[in-house]
């Protein structure tokens, strides 16, 4: 199954005027990292970065003079998601952005049941929250001490390792499909045997517990089940 965890930075947040300036992106196969990655830095036009985004980001109008613009970078976008599930936090957010721009260039839209939500996905599973990029690393044990700045392609590789922690961690996405013999055979007819326990455990009935028990025993009759079960058993032959 392959899947692209990517993300967005923008020159604001209305994107029925701001523009995409930054675009990062990782390619999972079977929930595992492949290497390709796509990330582009992208000239917005004449649109200007909004003090607030460069805060947040730290990309400024000069950081993108002579870079491509969105059309220029486009079809290598396209061309590398294309089949793909699509992964992002808060990703109607970045979904909006990426349609926004197609949308100018009379692209075909993204179909939102291609993208997957971490965000709606933490919140799932931790509703107390904080569920930010910068908390789910650090409830995962997870290094974010580059990330001083947001930047679309560290953020897409971090939100990697969170989405494999949020969808079960790693062990999950290991399959065994055989073991190898020392002699460099394969087999799939492994057996495990399960040994009985040198001690049975303790019981964690009290006596007072086991002396009520039996009392509610008695008081059933003697055609209760509880009453037949508890009689010991006998191998002697009627």
């Amino acid at each position: 199954m392959r899947e692209i965890i990517f993300d967005t930075e923008t020159t604001g947040l209305d994107n029925r005027e701001d523009r995409v300036i930054e675009i990062g992106a990782i390619e999972l196969d079977n929930r595992f990292p492949t290497g390709r990655t796509f990330h582009k830095y992208i000239n917005p036009q004449g649109r200007q970065v909004h003090p607030d985004a460069q805060a947040v980001h730290g990309i400024s109008n000069a950081d993108l003079e002579g870079k491509p613009t969105f059309p220029e970078i486009v079809q290598e976008f396209v061309d590398f998601i294309e089949g793909a599930k699509l992964v992002a936090h808060n990703g109607n957010f970045d979904l909006g952005f990426i349609n926004a721009e197609f949308a100018r260039i009379d692209q075909p839209a993204i179909d939102p049941g291609q993208l997957i939500d971490t965000l709606a996905l933490a919140r799932r599973k931790h509703p107390m929250g904080p569920n930010s990029l910068d908390a789910l690393c650090r409830r995962y044990g997870i290094d974010n001490s580059r990330r001083t700045k947001h930047g679309a392609l560290l953020d897409s590789e971090l939100l990697a390792e969170v989405y494999i922690e949020l969808i079960g961690g790693k062990q999950a996405a290991l399959v065994l499909d055989s073991i190898s013999s020392q002699s460099g055979d394969t087999r799939s007819d492994v057996v495990v045997t399960i040994a009985a326990r040198p001690e049975p455990l303790p019981s964690r009935l009290t006596e007072a517990e086991l002396a009520a028990h039996e009392k509610l025993v008695a008081s059933l009759g003697e055609k209760a089940i509880w009453a037949r079960l508890s009689q010991p058993e006998t191998n002697e032959v009627q």
